[in-house]
């Protein structure tokens, strides 16, 4: 596979990172949850920012220094951790995967009228057709910016069009009237949880940019997919609050559609369905690239890399079709994404310090501290959460 140019792998790691996170469960979570918390859910949005940047920042910095994937670095760190390590993040995104193929139903249903099951498979052989064009990183890249930008600016129009409070929102967002855990751990899950940590690390390796040469670029690149996450988030949460506040009711369906087509009327509804049909062709295909590329250290799977990538899209549109219950998926592949973040990036921070694998880098302490503090705080709120469940 041709290399493609720098600066452009760069960027493209990092809407590849956005995209992944900006799937059709963020859309629904950000919606169902500005609904419950109203302006307060501007606390949550900072705090899973927060949590985000110290997360990313560790895991692209170790694993493009060390210049090994992260199942390859956990089995130099103890042999057999990276297999435990790369089943965890398969599974994970194998839940991520089944729940984007059901926003991929929902979009193209919005903006066609065909059935959701019908739609999913529409999906399903576009996703196929991006991985067997010949350049398919390149084409993967440019995939993730051009409708990383769209949903961006589709969803800013209807933010306007919805009016949301926005002094009360700066004000709450700092000063909140609640808090609620559970979701700080579904938003976290699904911005950083899973495989999503390790998409554009995963990326920038097979693009050639390691190394402390591209440090500079390699930070720039994880905070941007940060950013670029944050700013949608925002936008789609000030969206959804216009609405909320000003009267609207979102139904359990399908409430993100609610909110477009409630702030904006039936365009506003048409441009659901390309925010949604975008969000979730672009998590699909940075989902199945990302988790694949953890089996790549077995021979077998990095010669047919494009055949188990293709096993896997496919595997997740079935596992739609048999599960169904589209919102459900998408809150649950959230949570089950925000358990597995504390473990993987304990692996990384421990790995961080290990001179057999980092050589002559050393990991900065304030960052190291930084992780151990989300791995805490996750920890902490995914006890919560699983007790909550219970």
């Amino acid at each position: 596979m041709k290399l493609p140019t720098k600066q452009s792998a760069i960027l493209g790691a990092a809407f590849l990172m956005a995209t992944s996170a900006i799937g059709p469960g963020f859309l629904t979570q950000t919606t169902i949850f500005t609904s419950q918390l109203l302006t307060s859910f501007g606390f949550v949005i900072l705090i899973t920012i927060l949590l985000d940047i110290g997360a990313q920042l560790n895991i692209w910095r170790v694993l493009t220094m060390s210049e090994m994937r992260a199942q390859d670095l956990a089995n130099k760190l103890l042999p057999g951790l990276g297999h435990l390590l790369a089943a965890l993040i398969v599974l994970g995104g194998l839940a991520f995967n089944i729940a984007n193929m059901a926003g991929c139903g929902l979009g193209i249903n919005v903006l066609t009228g065909i059935n959701v099951e019908a739609s999913a498979l529409i999906s399903c052989v576009a996703a196929l057709a991006l991985f067997w064009i010949k350049e398919f990183g390149s084409a993967m890249d440019m995939f993730a910016k051009v409708l990383g930008f769209i949903m961006i600016g589709l969803t800013l129009f209807v933010a306007i069009s919805s009016d949301p409070p926005l002094l009360e929102t700066v004000h709450r967002t700092f000063i909140p009237e609640k808090i609620d855990v559970m979701t700080i751990v579904t938003l976290v899950g699904g911005t950083v949880g899973g495989y999503i940590s390790f998409a554009g690390a995963h990326r920038l390796l097979d693009a050639g940019i390691k190394g402390k040469e591209n440090l500079p670029q390699i930070n720039r690149s994880a905070v941007s997919g940060i950013v670029i996450t944050g700013v949608m988030r925002t936008v789609l949460f000030l969206a959804a609050l216009g609405v909320v506040v000003g009267g609207g009711i979102l139904g359990e369906k399908n409430p993100a559609a609610d909110v477009f087509q409630i702030a904006a009327g039936n365009i506003g509804y048409k441009f659901f369905g390309v925010v949604m049909s975008s969000a979730a062709i672009t998590s699909v295909v940075g989902c199945a690239y990302t988790s694949v590329s953890f089996l790549r250290s077995l021979p077998m799977i990095e010669k047919y890399q494009r055949f188990v990538i293709s096993l896997f899209i496919i595997i997740s549109t079935l596992g739609f079709l048999y599960f169904g219950n589209p919102v459900k998926l998408l809150l649950a592949a959230g949570t089950i994404n925000g358990f597995i973040l504390p473990i993987a990036l304990t692996v990384i921070l421990i790995a961080a310090h290990q001179k057999k694998i980092m050589s002559n880098y050393q990991h900065p302490r304030w960052m190291h501290i930084a992780g151990w503090c989300v791995v805490g705080v996750m920890s902490w709120m995914a006890v919560l959460t699983f007790l909550k469940v219970l």
